[in-house]
């Protein structure tokens, strides 16, 4: 019984040193492309967090990208004390945006320490990829969590409670996917148990049709107990911005186009009142010599009076109200006009 107690309990921490190991796997995956994805606007691409920001250079690089702030001056130099100015550098730029880095320091990133790098990153994506969410008064974590749980809601074999176990199928990142563009995802070919063709299935068209790099191996995923939280957070808060951004993009074209609209209406009143008036004026041009005879010829007989008072009776009854009528419709379009303006 002691021997079998003692087995189980061998049998317990090594599951949890092999989870340690995957956790770690997939961290360094996912968070190397989610650096990659946003160091690339400066042609820069690393291979491996541990090893490529131990001179503190593209470290100061990524954050002066996503916080679009300038970070003090570099040290060229080659020599250790260099490089760990250099992360120091970064590190107080991250601390002085409210983030606690406690337990991390300069020279363990200089060393390529990974479990110290992959929790510096985590801070850095928290600060500025997930704190910043926020749906329905939920912030950061719970907020990226009721997001894909409002999206993923109408879905069949979808429910979303974790960023674990949750998205081990597959079916909610095609999920998320389709509900924004449904015409890149066709979900209901889809199985449940297919989890590594879901996975990459929804990695390759994230990463085709949306520009999200694909930060996560559907093999590993599908194969590890209990996929890491982390890893899975950064990658769907990737989606998150990805479709914020469409969204506010659109917004901003509906907006344009209702401008455009504006203007365009507003050009076509201008055209019908400058034609409304123009066609005003040559009738009144037209009629002033008539109205000058009118008023300064005398009649010489009682039927060229009678017939001036039909003319004059003509003209008032049928050719005057019409010129009334596009008048009033004038000062209605000028009314207009520079009430949209």
């Amino acid at each position: 019984k002691q021997w079998y107690q003692r087995r189980v309990a061998i049998t317990a921490g090594e599951k949890e040193g092999l989870l340690d190991l995957a956790w770690e796997r997939q961290q360094a995956k996912t968070f190397t492309a989610w650096c990659n994805s946003h160091l690339r606007k400066l042609g820069i691409h690393i291979d491996s967090v541990a090893q490529d920001f131990r001179s503190g250079v593209n470290l100061v690089k990524l954050l002066e990208v996503i916080s679009g702030g300038e970070i003090a001056r570099l040290e060229t130099g080659k020599m250790r004390i260099h490089k760990v100015n250099n992360v120091k550098k970064a590190l107080d730029f991250v601390a002085s945006k409210g983030v606690n880095l406690i337990g991390i320091g300069a020279e363990e990133i200089v060393d390529g320490n990974l479990k110290m790098t992959l929790g510096m990153i985590w801070t850095i994506i928290l600060r500025f990829a997930i704190q910043d969410i926020s749906v329905e008064e939920m912030s950061a974590k719970e907020g990226l969590l009721l997001w894909c749980q409002k999206k993923t809601a109408p879905y069949k074999n979808v429910n979303v409670t974790n960023f674990h176990t949750s998205f081990k199928d597959g079916l909610a990142f095609c999920a998320l996917i389709h509900r924004h563009r449904p015409d890149l995802i066709d979900y209901n070919h889809l199985r449940k148990e297919n989890a590594v063709y879901n996975l990459q299935y929804a990695f390759e068209v994230a990463e085709k049709e949306l520009d999200i790099p694909i930060m996560l191996d559907a093999n590993d995923i599908a194969s590890t107990m209990r996929p890491d939280e982390r890893a899975i957070m950064t990658y769907v808060s990737s989606y998150y911005h990805a479709f914020a951004s469409s969204q506010q993009a659109s917004q901003a074209a509906n907006r344009i186009c209702k401008v455009l609209n504006v203007n365009q209406e507003n050009e076509t009143l201008m055209e019908d009142y400058e034609a409304l008036a123009s066609g005003l004026l040559e009738w009144i041009e037209h009629m002033i010599p008539w109205i000058d005879q009118m008023r300064e010829q005398r009649a010489s007989s009682i039927s060229e009076v009678k017939a001036r008072l039909e003319e004059f009776r003509t003209y008032r009854l049928t050719v005057k109200p019409p010129k009334t009528e596009e008048k009033r419709k004038k000062y209605r379009l000028r009314l207009c006009v520079d009430t949209t303006a």
